[in-house]
């Protein structure tokens, strides 16, 4: 099931970067402490705002920026 719904965007918070459910929470702040090795377990207890479901978003998030169009020149 997706968990994108939980990603929102507001020009008037964090600089209108991707945050996790209005928290001030940015999804990069998740995934880049993902990428250094932190546990799911870990971030909710360091971020007690979030839900399994936030992290999960966030790595869907990302999944889902990695995906575009490639195009072939001739």
């Amino acid at each position: 099931m997706s968990e994108i719904h939980r990603i929102t965007v507001d020009p008037e918070q964090c600089g209108g970067r991707p945050t996790l459910r209005n928290l001030r929470i940015r999804v990069k702040d998740v995934l880049d402490l993902l990428a250094a090795g932190a546990s799911h377990a870990e971030i909710l207890q360091d971020y007690p705002a979030l839900e399994e479901g936030d992290v999960l978003a966030a790595l869907e998030y990302a999944a889902r920026q990695s995906d575009h169009t490639v195009l072939h020149v001739a």
